[in-house]
């Protein structure tokens, strides 16, 4: 398999026997991969206590990435970059570098989850308030009694403290960290900490935490095959919302025709 290892974008190889091809697109290696794919390939590392840093993108990421070098870079620093959004998936057809499916952030959390429940998974939970921490904990504890919540912190934390919450997630000896918390921060703090957080797999979940606990309602499934996720979200919190996600999609669709034209 090819991962992306590294500031810069590298091809690599694992012991594993999944394959998966990097589809580019936007100056971002993304792999192609379906979810069972990503499953396994997890399981293999945290049975072999081999690191592996996941990464997502979404339309509103790349969008980013474009005006932003340093979250372009910690975003390639990932040993693999999942494709999160329905619109990542639409834009490789229609360039003609099509990736099997949308492994979205959340989606792959819960199901990691239920692989833990199996398998005895310990993880950390990094990120949201206090409040929806100790929800997503104990909704953990009830719905996969098996999974070992080996510590929370909350990410209200300043960077002052920031070191002393490493040390704690490095003590607790984790196989997954979960870390929601927006972009880019959740991409600068996985980057920056890479070496230090004893984990063996890292991965950005951002608003999950919050959806999991009951305080977002997530779309339903039929908005989401539609890819109008975000649409959903913009129904919730117009006030707040329209005018990012307007913008960010006409950036995302310009992005696109750019790239159709150089082909």
């Amino acid at each position: 398999m090819q991962f992306n290892n590294g500031r810069h974008a590298m091809n690599n190889t694992t012991h594993s026997n999944i394959t998966a091809d990097v589809v580019k697109m936007f100056g971002i290696p993304i792999n192609s991969m379906t979810m069972g794919q990503a499953l396994d390939l997890i399981h293999e590392r945290i049975s072999r206590r081999e690191k592996l840093q996941i990464g997502v993108v979404n339309a509103a990421k790349v969008v980013n990435m474009q005006n932003d070098p340093v979250l372009h870079d910690d975003v390639l620093s990932s040993d693999i970059i999942l494709a999160d959004g329905m619109s990542v998936v639409w834009a490789g057809k229609l360039l003609g570098r099509p990736l099997p499916e949308r492994v979205t952030g959340i989606d792959l959390m819960m199901k990691l989850l239920d692989r833990g429940n199996e398998h005895r998974y310990r993880v950390y939970l990094l990120g949201a308030s206090e409040e929806v921490s100790k929800k997503v904990e104990d909704n953990i504890r009830r719905d996969f009694p098996n999974v070992v919540v080996a510590g929370r912190n909350n990410g209200y934390y300043t960077d002052a403290e920031e070191p002393a919450v490493v040390e704690k997630i490095a003590a607790a000896n984790a196989d997954i960290l979960f870390v929601a918390m927006t972009s880019p921060k959740k991409e600068k703090f996985i980057a920056k900490w890479n070496d230090k957080l004893n984990v063996t797999v890292r991965h950005g979940v951002g608003g999950s935490f919050d959806v999991y606990s009951g305080k977002v309602e997530r779309a339903p499934e039929i908005w989401m095959r539609l890819g109008l996720e975000w649409l959903y979200r913009v129904k919730q919190e117009p006030g707040r919302l329209w005018k990012r996600y307007l913008f960010t999609n006409l950036k995302f669709c310009k992005l696109v025709l750019t790239e159709r034209f150089k082909k």
